[in-house]
């Protein structure tokens, strides 16, 4: 059938098709980035770039607030562990705790590791630090106590030749569970990939609750589990399940960051809170 339109008007018609699509492109790009923004202005900083307001420290064989050697500081705007002021580590593990417990939500933070390992560190504290999550409040550990009871997302560096994988999970007094089956291993490693020298890494953690736990380097997935708990086999963890009343499940908890012996700087570190 032939057409009653004149080549004119549907030529018209045509450019006005163009031109809508052309325009509902742009209307979902600007809504996409507009998106985008909303959901980066709702990240929230935890440093402030200055000093430690907001954050506690606590080191092994040293009182609550107590930040021997000037371990944690602030230099050049980046939150830095720092040995400088050490004659030895001496098992001087120590924990830079934010002030606020949480428990569903996204951690973002970049690290390098920097300069030489404290005299006295042990061999496997080279390079290695983490950020720990659903901890337990620092005035409730021991003066002598080397780690929160915790799930601890480890960071690694690496040491200019091998593989050594970032954003491991370790389990002080904790397990989790994957593919449905409880873990009690101390440690496992992520699929990340090795990141040697000083250069800067970012390492993001997804918190859910007691529902599953999620780590991201560079933006890639590398580790999921779920259910994480605390070990009866611990008598730090053992003593907290008695307080809840038997309850092991873990929701919520700390914030911490890790002295281990070796320099390590944080910049950027960021909070995103999410629904329950």
């Amino acid at each position: 059938m032939k057409s009653c339109l004149s080549r004119p008007v549907r030529a018209r018609s045509l450019r006005m098709i163009a031109v809508a699509l052309a325009a509902g492109g742009i209307l979902a790009a600007s809504a996409r980035a507009q998106d985008a923004d909303d959901a980066e202005q709702q990240w929230q900083s935890l440093f402030n770039g200055k000093d430690l307001t907001g954050w506690k420290v606590k080191i092994a064989g040293h009182e609550l607030g107590d930040n021997f050697g000037d371990t944690f500081r602030v230099e050049d705007g980046l939150l830095t562990v720092s040995y400088a002021k050490y004659d030895a580590f001496a098992g001087k593990f120590g924990h830079l705790f934010y002030q606020t417990p949480h428990s569903h939500y996204r951690f973002r933070a970049e690290y390098r590791f920097i300069g030489e390992q404290a005299p006295g560190g042990p061999a496997w504290a080279f390079r290695n630090s983490g950020v720990m999550v659903h901890g337990q409040s620092p005035e409730t550990m021991r003066k002598d106590q080397s780690f929160p009871v915790s799930i601890e997302v480890q960071l690694l560096g690496g040491s200019g030749h091998g593989e050594r994988p970032t954003a491991n999970l370790c389990t002080p007094g904790t397990n989790v569970v994957i593919d449905g089956k409880l873990v009690r291993t101390h440690c496992l490693n992520s699929k990340s990939k090795t990141y040697h020298g000083d250069q800067w890494v970012t390492v993001e953690i997804e918190v859910r609750g007691g529902e599953s736990i999620t780590h991201f380097v560079n933006g890639e997935q590398v580790l999921q589990y779920q259910k994480p708990q605390l070990d009866e086999r611990d008598p730090d963890a053992r003593a907290i399940i008695e307080q809840q009343n038997g309850e092991k499940l873990l929701t919520s908890g700390t914030i911490s960051l890790q002295a281990e012996s070796h320099p390590v700087q944080f910049r950027k570190i960021d909070i995103l809170i999410l629904d329950e």
